[in-house]
């Protein structure tokens, strides 16, 4: 059985998708933007800003499917410009803590809205 993720805290799909699925006890969070929940406006800002957003969005798909950051398994992150590594990981230490998943950080040339990253992640549920 599938189940699928819809909460009003993260950004709702601007298309045919779901904030995520869960299955056989995992969460598959889709791709979020730091776009803030309920917002139109779509602006960038600074790096950290968007780096905190971004983390914060994923973690509140988590909440809805009853798992949180320290459940989280893998993450795949998109950046426009490896410069913004840096920056990008010390908000995602503050963030995640002890809780260490795998994870991948891939340069890209471009994001939608002119966000500068992008997340996707791999969770389990609770216990």
């Amino acid at each position: 059985m599938i189940q699928h993720i819809q909460t009003e805290n993260a950004p709702l799909p601007a298309g045919h998708y779901s904030q995520a699925t869960v299955t056989n006890g995992l969460i598959f969070v889709a791709g979020q933007l730091p776009i803030v929940p309920g917002s139109t406006e779509k602006k960038p800002g600074p790096i950290a800003i968007q780096a905190r957003q971004v983390i914060e969005n994923v973690r509140q798909i988590l909440l809805a499917a009853n798992s949180d950051l320290d459940h989280v398994l893998r993450v795949t992150i998109y950046i426009s410009d490896m410069q913004l590594w840096g920056a990008v990981n010390e908000v995602y230490t503050a963030a995640f803590g002890t809780a260490k998943p795998a994870r991948a950080i891939v340069p890209v040339n471009e994001l939608h809205y002119g966000y500068a990253i992008e997340m996707t992640a791999i969770a389990a549920v609770k216990e």
